[in-house]
């Protein structure tokens, strides 16, 4: 098991070393944690292509030194001709290819929002430097990288576009350590440096990009494009014992999170690890999931406001009555996939980032654009094809998110980021990584490295079974059988529970931070 890592000056947690080398390397230069966490999205893009992209959306909360707590949603809406109509004839909207393709991507909107109040004072083309670099000499591929290329090969090389040149340049899926180049990507980061981010939604790169998805039959065009704008929602928040969580507002699952923090922390369990710890987050978790599904979406169509929901102790009261602390609530419930990067950065003004941006499946809808080389997120497949209802897809409306941003305040001046990737699994490792520190005083890193669960999927094959690491004590899964959960074990480590990370500062300005052991990840700190 690694150690926490501790330093003063600054500290970045990426689950790819080279991207939190890259944030690290912005803190040294005199930027700040927004600057630094720019880098590391820009960084994440190109060596973990299949985790994330500039092709996807992406959601922050930020931190400030001054008590501050605020939010960005950068997700694009469904195009303005993906209606129902375009879609007749099929049951549901395609995970892969140009009709997958249907929302805009909000990432490089939301690098422009926070940068634009951060109070930075770095240049764009130093933020950038790291990606472009690692795009055009290229980056050795990792075991999880080669290992989900080949698995989907079959899938993405015959998409029009360029995903084969570019990720099968020998007519077969790069090997772990072959060197995946991304030249045409590179070219679209510097042109990103020069003109501004700005540019990725109007301007030549903008018509460059709406003309590619035209000619591959994505719906987005220059107009889609060109109305995109990063938003600024409050962030939700609840008051749990010893401190204020925070996550992002819908269409994110953030009120999941939270939703599972507050419940379990009605049940007023005594310690980690055992059958009252693992049960009471799993029943808590199917609560948080049944509220969601049934309200959470683009706030737009939504009839519940979820802050008022967690303001209200009683409601939160009756929700976790609604949990039997001996016995498991059947779960037939469907699963949500998704792969994403989450990354966190802290600097020594006290300014604390927790940021996630995804494509949402491995490599999104497949589609990479010829004249930019951006991998087209598939998010807006999960939209229902309904004329009303729950994520129903309608023109410009924003699809229904997995992402979510984790941070909390605690009422003795400690600020945590945390979060993971993994679709259903994030809200439930969230609330694992949390729990174990901030109740149960489990060091950080040991926190993330001891062994999870998921109910239902993060990404894989679909299924409702409660995924559980091997490394438990032996009765617990007996216990947990027992009480009528249905117990899937699963391989120590296994990457299924996705790619977790956290920093914490502490009131005198020290910071520390862990990684995923499941990862290609580091903490970097000076």
């Amino acid at each position: 098991m690694r150690h926490d890592v501790r330093s003063l000056r600054g500290m970045v947690t990426a689950p790819h070393h080279l991207a939190a080398q890259a944030g690290l390397g912005v803190l040294q230069d005199g930027g700040n944690a927004v600057e630094a966490a720019v880098a590391v999205a820009a960084c994440l893009a190109v060596v973990y292509p299949h985790m994330t992209g500039i092709g996807g959306d992406g959601f922050w909360l930020i931190a400030e030194p001054d008590g501050r707590t605020h939010a960005i949603d950068a997700c694009g809406a469904a195009a303005a001709t993906a209606s129902l109509d375009l879609y007749r004839g099929h049951d549901a909207i395609p995970w892969r290819g140009p009709l997958a393709a249907n929302t805009v991507a909000g990432t490089i909107s939301g690098w422009a929002a926070a940068l634009d109040s951060s109070g930075g004072t770095l240049p764009l083309v130093r933020l950038l430097r790291d990606a472009i670099h690692h795009a055009e000499v290229g980056v050795a591929v990792t075991r999880g990288g080669a290992e989900i290329a080949a698995a989907k090969s079959a899938e993405l090389r015959d998409q029009p576009g360029a995903w084969a040149q570019i990720f099968e340049p020998e007519d077969r899926p790069l090997e772990e350590g072959e060197i995946l180049r991304q030249p045409v990507l590179a070219a679209t980061l510097t042109l990103l440096a020069r003109d501004g981010l700005a540019s990725f939604y109007e301007g030549s790169l903008a018509r460059s990009i709406a003309g590619d998805l035209a000619r591959l039959g994505s719906p987005v065009s220059a107009i889609d494009l060109a109305a995109h704008r990063a938003t600024r929602p409050a962030p939700l928040s609840v008051d749990i014992a010893g401190a204020t969580l925070f996550n992002t507002a819908p269409p994110t699952q953030g009120l999941a999170s939270l939703l599972i923090l507050a419940l379990f922390d009605r049940l007023h369990v005594a310690e980690a690890e055992g059958f009252d710890y693992v049960h009471g987050l799993v029943e808590a978790t199917k609560q948080a999931f049944l509220f969601r599904d049934r309200h959470v979406g683009d706030p737009a169509y939504m009839t519940l406001d979820p802050q008022k929901l967690l303001d209200d102790p009683a409601e939160l009261d009756e929700l976790a009555m609604r949990i039997d602390v001996n016995r498991a609530l059947p779960w037939p419930q469907p699963a949500s996939a998704g792969d994403t990067c989450w990354f966190g950065a802290a600097d020594a003004e006290g300014r604390v980032v927790s940021c996630i941006q995804s494509t949402y499946f491995e490599f999104g809808s497949g589609l990479v654009l010829p004249q930019t080389g951006i991998t087209w997120q598939n998010r807006g497949s999960s939209f229902r094809l309904a004329e009303s209802g729950w994520n129903a897809l309608r023109p410009g409306r924003k699809p229904f998110h997995t992402l979510n941003p984790a941070l909390a305040r605690f009422d003795d001046g400690r600020v945590m980021a945390y979060g993971t990737m993994g679709g259903e699994g994030q809200p439930q490792t969230q609330a694992a990584i949390f729990t174990r520190y901030a109740r149960f005083g489990i060091p950080l890193q040991e926190a993330i490295s001891r062994p999870r669960w998921l109910l239902g999927k993060t990404w894989g094959d679909a299924s409702t079974s409660l995924k559980i690491e091997d490394r438990f004590a032996l009765d617990l899964y007996d216990d947990l059988r027992a009480a009528g959960h249905q117990v899937e074990l699963m391989a120590a480590f296994t990457a299924t529970m996705g790619h977790a990370g956290a920093i914490v500062r502490h009131p005198g300005g020290l910071l520390e931070g862990a990684t995923d052991p499941r990862s290609d990840g580091q903490v970097a700190s000076w």
